[in-house]
């Protein structure tokens, strides 16, 4: 994936290995006769075809609930089904078209999914492995707590390139494991900027997490884009005379 310029607990700084962290382990499906199965993509119906096409041809969902019992519109024999290998993904527009520049915006909702603010999405440019170090915040959230509290979306494996970044890196994962927490880790002098690890990725929180047996050590960079709230109680009614 690239390098993280991270700093610890005593203000020192190091650049070391960040890898994506993905599964090890390999299934293999079968069916009852014992035959590898494999996963296809299979084209569900064309554009003119999907539920706006069919409202626009028979009216509202009703009538096209009526006219699916009756006859099988949503169907195109010739290619309904098809197998589907070498794909790129396009944009349309609502009159199904397709959009040569699309604009990207940023939805922000409130707890009990009403709309906030609607903004342009900004082009981020990646901020992990500048001058400036990941800087050790202190801010430590207990394990229990954090996976109640946050959606974690990702997650990065921090690895040492030379025997001075794994001394560096293993006393950062024994520290955080003897405190059995993460600790909030962000970008900026102030290290409360969120992380973006590529131009034009999301921004995302980053909790730090370490765990050590013997001579090893394992230090995960959890990612975060979203935060668990309960929405405002509704004001209860008062009961009538």
């Amino acid at each position: 994936m690239g390098q993280i310029n991270i700093c610890n607990s005593a203000g020192r700084d190091a650049m070391v290995t960040a890898v994506t962290v993905g599964a090890a382990l390999k299934v293999r499906w079968c069916d009852d006769k014992g035959r590898q199965a494999n996963s296809v993509r299979l084209l569900k119906a064309p554009i003119h075809k999907d539920v706006g096409a069919l409202q626009a041809q028979f009216g509202e969902l009703g009538q096209v609930s009526e006219a699916l019992l009756e006859q099988d519109p949503e169907i195109d024999l010739e290619q309904t089904g098809r197998f589907l290998r070498e794909t790129q993904r396009v944009y349309v527009g609502p009159d199904g078209q397709v959009v040569h520049r699309a604009e990207f915006w940023d939805v922000i909702r409130n707890p009990d999914g009403s709309e906030r603010e609607r903004r342009p999405r900004r082009i981020l440019d990646a901020n992990i492995a500048g001058e400036l170090p990941l800087r050790w915040t202190g801010k430590f959230i207990p394990k229990e707590e954090a996976c109640r509290k946050f959606v974690f979306s990702g997650k990065v494996q921090l690895q040492h390139i030379n025997g001075l970044t794994y001394d560096f890196l293993f006393a950062m994962a024994k520290e955080l494991e003897d405190k059995k927490s993460l600790m909030f880790l962000g970008a900026g002098p102030k290290a409360n900027q969120p992380l973006v690890l590529r131009r034009g990725s999301s921004p995302y929180r980053g909790f730090l997490e370490g765990r050590t047996s013997g001579e090893k050590y394992l230090l995960v960079l959890h990612l975060s884009n979203l935060e668990l709230k309960a929405p405002d109680a509704a004001p209860k009614e008062e009961p009538e005379a």
